[in-house]
């Protein structure tokens, strides 16, 4: 069956409420119904080997408008937040250097010639020298071998002017990024990828945090968002990504103020699409890392929901026949049921920058328990119940 760009009959959309799609987010926002409202999107499944590689979703249209909500969700403005935390920084670092001692120093590594990996670390770098932190690239050709690079990274290590390093991921294939992330010194390892600082924090200890769920939390800490017992439902599981904010999330609140106290559920993958839906429904705070858009959508959640969207995902955009950036959940019809959402772009993106900005600083300043520490108030050799 053919069905039309812009449908306005309902009878046109009676027959395809009968008929099943495979339809992108787009497509499916663009049907109406003759009065104007949209369609609401019912049914899905998730496919997990499609032919093309990528996990896509099946919907079923049917013919119920969306439900009319009295409220549309707050804005969290991730670029107004980490403004305002590299100024923070930055007022840090001007108080550090005004007692004798240098500006924090950054050093990156870039093997290779992503674009993406690229655009990343300028922005890593701009974000530095706008924080009062000096900063290099040391680029790499996609052809050094892995021992080359373990040896640059060793290097930096013992480099005393080096304060914080990072190789940007991914690697190329033929090394191990688990390698590599260990390579880089736990007290500089201010991605906080490497094993020490992951197994540190996951025990409560002291400990650099990925910037990117740092960022997150930080994000719900500023804007107030209640965490206490409330059940939160984060969607992937990366090590980089989804498992420390699980962490972060069901954490004990006596540790540090970036824990939540919540009851935490890590969905995946193998999640199958009801069950998914089932925990997202009942979920007051969701998390979404995934890398699918229009993954979630209003019918999936409850109102009042706080969203948070990490996803990064490149469409083509009928309207303009170009590329934008969108997320994982579909904005424009989760915000009319949630209390706070985050934007793609100028949602999390920006904060992650922003926190690694304080994990070098933290690292400058070299407290013998360094980064991020989760009891704020241990010293040295005390216990801690």
């Amino acid at each position: 069956m053919q069905i039309s760009r812009h449908l306005s009959k309902s009878e046109n959309m009676a027959a395809a409420s009968r008929t099943w799609f495979r339809l992108s987010p787009q497509f499916l926002r663009s049907l109406r119904r003759s009065d104007g409202k949209l369609f609401h999107t019912g049914r899905r499944r998730l496919q997990t080997k499609p032919s093309n590689g990528a996990a896509s979703v099946y919907h079923m249209a049917n013919t119920e408008a969306l439900p009319e909500y009295k409220h549309q969700a707050k804005i969290i403005d991730g670029v107004a937040m980490a403004k305002e935390i590299r100024e923070e920084v930055r007022m840090e670092v001007d108080q550090w250097v005004a007692k004798g001692h240098r500006a924090p120093h950054l050093s990156v590594v870039l093997v290779g010639d992503n674009p993406a990996s690229a655009s990343y670390v300028k922005a890593k770098t701009k974000a530095a020298k706008g924080a009062g932190i000096t900063s290099e690239t040391i680029l790499k050709p996609s052809s050094i071998t892995e021992e080359e690079l373990l040896d640059l990274v060793d290097k930096l290590n013992k480099d005393d002017r080096v304060d914080g390093l990072l190789v940007q991921l991914p690697v190329p294939d033929h090394m191990t990024e688990r390698t590599i992330c260990n390579a880089v010194a736990p007290e500089k390892d201010v991605d906080g990828f490497n094993v020490v600082n992951v197994g540190r924090f996951c025990l409560d200890e002291p400990a650099f945090l990925p910037a990117t769920p740092y960022g997150v939390m930080e994000m719900i800490r500023r804007t107030g968002i209640e965490t206490f017992g409330k059940n939160a439902v984060v969607c992937g599981r990366s090590k980089n990504v989804g498992m420390p904010l699980a962490m972060l999330l069901h954490t004990d609140k006596e540790h540090h103020e970036i824990c939540a106290d919540a009851t935490t559920t890590i969905c995946h993958r193998y999640t199958p699409g009801d069950q998914l839906e089932v925990f997202t429904k009942t979920a007051d705070i969701i998390i979404v890392a995934v890398g699918q858009p229009n993954l979630i959508t209003a019918d999936m959640v409850k109102e009042g929901v706080v969203v948070i969207d990490v996803g990064i995902n490149r469409v083509m955009d009928p309207a303009t026949g170009k590329m934008k950036l969108v997320g994982d959940v579909d904005f424009e019809g989760v915000s009319t049921k949630a209390s706070y959402i985050t934007p793609v772009p100028g949602g999390v993106g920006p904060m992650t920058v922003a926190m690694l900005m304080k994990n070098t600083l933290a690292a400058a300043k070299k407290d013998p328990s360094y980064g991020l520490s989760m009891h704020p108030k241990k010293t040295l050799g005390q216990k801690v119940s």
